[in-house]
Formats: C-alpha cells, structure tokens, sequence
C-alpha cells in the first residue's frame, strides 16, 4: 500500500494560498521588517489575507530578542489580535519547536547550544489550549544544518493523539520521501485520519529537491482522496507555485520560506509573496479560495 499511486493532477480553479509568515529561522539582520512581536505577526496574517491568503501558518517569537519561542502567550496574543478582526482566516499553528539536536563537540551524546528537544506533550500545548483549525505535525527526523531535526514514530503519534484530542487538523510535513511513507504507516494503525492533508516542503538541504520530478514523485506517493500543498524554499519559492498547481496541489508562500522577490531583492512584506502567488495563480487560469472556499476543500466546519 505504501506504494500506491494516487489519482493524476485535477486542474482546480480555486487554489489555497497560504502565507508562513515568520518561521524560525528567518532572522531580521536578514530582513529588518520580519514580523517578531504578536501584534506585527497578526498584522502580517491580516495583510497576507487582504492579498488572497485564506490560510496563515504561524510560529512566534520573544518579542525583544527576535528569537523563536515556544510560550504559550505570545500564541494566544497573536490568535486573539487575528481572530477580532478576521475570524474567517485559517490559524495554522506550528508544532515544529522543540525537536531540534545539537551534539555537543566535547561528546556528542551530550546537548550542545542550539538544542531544543522537549516533551513531544509540550510541543502540542498551545494547540490543546487555542484550538487553531490546523497545526502542522512534521514528520522528518534529518541534518538540519549542523544540527539534528528530531520526530520519532513514538512522539509523533503523542503529538497526533494530542491533536485529536483538540480537534485540530494535522497538516503532515514532509521534507522526504521516507517522511510519507511514516505517514502512511500512521494512517494504517489508526494514529492519523486518512486520506490526509499534506504538505511537501521542498529545497531544504538533504531533502526534497524542488524540481518537477521531485514533486510529481512525492505527490505519486500519497493516499488517493489526499489534499495537499508543495512549496519550494529560497529562489524556488514562485516557481513551486506553478508547480505544484499544476499537479493538482494548493501553494505556499512567505517570509519563512523565502525573502526575495527577485534575486537580490527584498520582499517589502508578506503580503507582497501573496500578491505574487496571486499573480502567477491568475496567469494559469486559477484563483485564490476565500476562506469559506478554503474550509470546505480542506473539510473544515
């Protein structure tokens, strides 16, 4: 079964555009106007929407250092600034915090500075208390950078069983091929709702290239019935929107995944990598879903 071929591409009109708008890498010495605090993170969110984003995919940040952070409140914050003014906008949260190792140089069973693995049940907190419509639940345990990306079988399926706990759709992070066939075995036993809705995430370094093969291979792969978004990172941020439409996906954009408009130049704003993706969509004959549209493709109430 792990195998199977899904269905071929569905030339679809309406497209979901999501918009990641801060992540937890981008770094303003790389782009000063990257959203940190939660009230920059949810005007970045309602702007992004305003530009045909029904979907915003969030992380956030200590507000005075910049740095990724995993506190409960700043969630809370930025949900509850984005939902009095725009409750039709999809909140998907991040869970991705907290998996990471760094092995220390002096003995490398030892954590070094950079390491962040906590309690796969925290890395779910805030999604048992915000209940977002989605969260993302990565499956990829690789090389990130010098360090380890961590997610074992056995806390993912914590994290799952939290999820399902909340109510909250997981989208499945994929960032290889071995990720996918993690997913599908979680299905199987029952840790996962299939078909699924997935997400491939493609140009990270040791994983997935972002090229047409690449993606059609991944997407060849998936449950029949599968939903399901591919987004490149870096320079291949607008060509993976073509891509990925016409091999029946949806598209995502963002300053998590990439700060340029064109080589060289800085996007001005989330908002602005929207309106791209809006452009490219409208050039192949597709359009951004609003958020009602959006809810009833990904089968949310």
């Amino acid at each position: 079964m792990a195998g199977a071929i899904s269905d071929g591409p569905t030339m679809h009109s309406k497209v979901i555009i999501t918009c990641a708008v801060t992540g937890n890498i981008t770094t303003r010495d790389q782009h000063p106007d990257l959203p940190v605090t939660p009230e920059e993170i949810a005007e970045a969110s309602l702007l992004a929407a305003e530009e045909g984003a029904s979907v915003v995919h969030i992380h956030v940040r200590d507000p005075v250092t910049g740095d990724p952070s995993m506190e409960l409140d700043y969630y809370r914050q930025t949900v509850d600034l984005i939902r009095a003014k725009n409750p039709a906008l999809i909140l998907n949260l991040t869970t991705g915090p907290g998996g990471r190792f760094a092995p220390s140089d002096e003995d490398p069973s030892v954590a070094g500075p950079g390491t962040t693995l906590v309690r796969p049940e925290l890395r779910v907190e805030h999604i048992s208390v915000l209940k977002p419509e989605i969260c993302t639940l990565d499956l990829n345990t690789m090389n990130s950078g010098g360090q380890v990306v961590i997610n074992t079988p056995r806390n993912v399926t914590v994290m799952a069983r939290a999820i399902r706990a909340a109510g909250v759709k997981p989208e499945l992070e994929l960032f290889d091929s071995g990720d996918l066939h993690l997913a599908r075995h979680l299905i199987d036993a029952g840790e996962l709702d299939g078909p699924g809705l997935f997400s491939f995430v493609l140009g990270v370094n040791y994983g997935f290239n972002a090229t047409p093969e690449t993606m059609m291979y991944a997407r060849n792969l998936l449950p029949p019935g599968a939903v399901w978004t591919g987004f490149g990172v870096g320079r291949s941020e607008f060509a993976m929107v073509a891509q990925s439409w016409l091999l029946g996906g949806h598209v995502r954009v963002g300053l998590e995944d990439n700060i340029y408009m064109s080589k060289g130049v800085l996007a001005p704003s989330n908002a602005a990598l929207v309106q791209r993706a809006r452009q490219i969509l409208a050039g192949v004959g597709a359009e951004p879903a609003n958020p009602s549209e959006a809810r009833r493709l990904l089968g949310l109430s």
